[in-house]
């Protein structure tokens, strides 16, 4: 068995330095900054029938080459024991699966599933029915090989129901191919529409076709033909990652996270928002610096103060100086004659 990611790379205290070779080899088990297509393992149950064998084949059709597909059959109890599965991918080097098995309990049953550091990560099983392959549909035009598929997502219930959300997320990293920093038009030639309606998901392929705008227009139009495979669905059984597991598996390597910065958002029109929080501020005490203007002003406030106060002062004693004393000897000499005429009596 393939080392695994947790144990990829350690060794006991005891242990040799691993060779060249194999410490290539662990290293490029180990996750990467930049991952590349996710491959697929298809795989057989203990029984499986012609028409889920054909369901395989198709699979492998839309996925190649990242796709691997294993002729014997496997005893694989997926919902009671992952650990053959995640075998099995781990030593195929393939993160996603697909596995087709037939019984008289289930009938025709296909699980799509993908893992995470080796161990099972999501698992959706589901009823085929009403299916019709790549060769039902003759003289359709067929997928290009490492095409990416577009897909149409119709129904109210894959924003509402949260079992599909998260079947709808494994369906997109299922066949989401090879990432790439631009699109050609040419590798963009087939359609995958997915409508969940009442209790069954509907399933459906087309081929695009483009051609030229009669408008003059550069963009052309698109012209849609069914291609297949087509076939419905019916949800059965579910494994889904806990939280902490889901969580791991959308860290980011801190090369790649950018630091966030505080106080600060982008709006809808996409400018740059910023909010500054600050202490409160003592004005009483604060001082800045003073420019020669207001130096000069405060000291012609200054001197004009002073002399307002000098002038006031001045007058005061002017009109100390001027003061007139004459009524006040009169009134003596009035009161003299009449204390005396007092005494006289």
């Amino acid at each position: 068995m393939a080392p695994t990611g947790k144990n990829a790379g350690k060794r006991g205290p005891t242990e040799k330095q691993p060779k060249a070779k194999v410490a290539r080899y662990l290293k490029s088990q180990e996750a990467q900054i930049n991952e590349g297509v996710k491959s697929s393992l298809l795989l057989k149950g203990t029984r499986c029938s012609e028409i889920m064998g054909n369901v395989l084949k198709d699979l492998r059709a839309m996925k190649a080459p990242a796709a691997k597909l294993l002729t014997k059959k496997n005893e694989i109890n997926l919902f009671d024991d992952s650990q053959s599965i995640e075998f099995l991918c781990t030593k195929n080097d393939c993160s996603t699966f697909a596995l087709a098995s037939h019984n008289k309990k289930r009938p025709n049953n296909l699980v799509f599933g993908r893992t995470f550091d080796n161990e099972l990560l999501d698992a959706v099983e589901v009823g085929v029915e009403n299916y019709k392959s790549l060769n039902h549909f003759k003289g359709a035009p067929k997928k290009r090989v490492g095409s990416k598929p577009m897909f149409l997502f119709v129904g109210d219930k894959w924003t509402k129901d949260e079992t599909l959300k998260k079947f709808q997320n494994l369906i997109l990293d299922w066949f989401r191919g090879d990432p790439v920093d631009a699109l050609s038009l040419k590798g963009l030639d087939h359609v995958i529409q997915v409508t969940a309606l009442e209790e069954k998901v509907y399933f459906r392929t087309y081929y695009v076709k483009l051609k030229k705008n009669p408008s003059g227009d550069k963009s052309p139009l698109p012209l849609l033909t069914r291609s297949g495979p087509d076939w419905d669905m019916t949800i059965r059984r579910t494994h889904f990652a806990s939280p902490d597991m889901w969580k791991s598996s959308l860290k980011l390597p801190k090369s790649l996270t950018k630091k966030k910065t505080k106080n600060q958002k982008t709006n809808a029109m996409g400018e740059t928002v910023g909010r500054i929080h600050l202490e409160r501020q003592d004005i009483d005490s604060a001082t800045g610096r003073k420019t020669k203007a207001i130096r000069v002003a405060e000291a012609n406030e200054k001197r004009e103060e002073r002399e307002a106060i000098e002038e006031e002062q001045k007058r005061e004693m002017e009109s100390e100086g001027n003061m007139d004393y004459s009524d006040d000897s009169d009134e003596d000499e009035d009161e003299a004659p009449r204390k005396s005429k007092r005494r006289k009596k």
